[in-house]
């Protein structure tokens, strides 16, 4: 999928988020890493609509995040940093199954799709729990089976390995490396977007680097260390 920013910028009254920001991406796996309130979130909402430009342009495969939301809407998941906040319903399955029953699925096909999203991310001894009674792991991997089982060609996470132990960590990291969807990872963790093909450093609302994840890498420690 091609990701286009076209003078792309939020601005909030006199304050500016993102400043006018041209860029196309298309890569497999985009990294987005940079300090606290540097734009990344904002840069990784106006993806999927969540955010809208105050001026310029966000498109996907040629459809506006404005004019074409729904369209986008479909294309493009987002898993947010706390993803206990996007399951609406209290029994995981009936949550995972929501997406696709809202977009007319039902009978044995819709089983059948939640049945599969379930078992790929290995998680269909969850079916039955509640969202509370869920690792911080647990919930990263429901949330996005309930994004993945609706077919999205992109899937977005926003800080997915936030205050995560090293084992739930291991667990979302294998999610993300496993799926066949585009992702793009808005992170602070390093090792997490290591091996990605792309990597953005952001800084004050602007790009500061877009390269390699090495490079990125050590671009991002010396702006948080300067």
């Amino acid at each position: 999928m091609q990701i286009t920013f076209d003078r792309a910028e939020v601005r909030y009254g006199a304050a500016v988020a993102l400043h006018p920001l041209s860029v196309a991406l298309c890569e497999r796996r985009i990294g987005v890493i940079g300090l606290n309130g540097s734009g990344k979130t904002t840069f990784a909402r106006l993806i999927n609509g969540l955010v809208k430009p105050s001026a310029g342009t966000v498109s996907l495969d040629g459809l506006d995040t404005v004019k074409d939301d729904k369209a986008v809407l479909a294309k493009a998941g987002f898993i947010f940093q706390n993803p206990a906040n996007q399951i609406i319903l209290p029994i995981i399955r009936d949550d995972i199954a929501f997406g696709p029953k809202s977009r007319g699925l039902k009978g044995a096909a819709l089983e059948t799709a939640v049945d599969g999203v379930l078992e790929r991310f290995g998680i269909t001894h969850l079916a039955g729990r509640r969202p509370h009674e869920l690792s911080g792991g647990e919930l990263q991997l429901a949330a996005l089976a309930a994004v993945v089982v609706t077919e999205p060609e992109l899937v977005i996470f926003d800080e997915p390995t936030n205050q995560l132990d090293l084992k739930n960590r291991a667990m979302v990291k294998a999610a993300i490396d496993g799926l066949m969807q585009q992702a793009i990872v808005i992170s602070h963790d390093l090792d997490l977007v290591a091996g990605f093909e792309r990597v953005l450093v952001f800084h004050q609302g602007r790009i500061a680097f877009d390269g390699n994840a090495s490079e990125a890498s050590a671009r991002y420690r010396e702006v948080a260390l300067s």
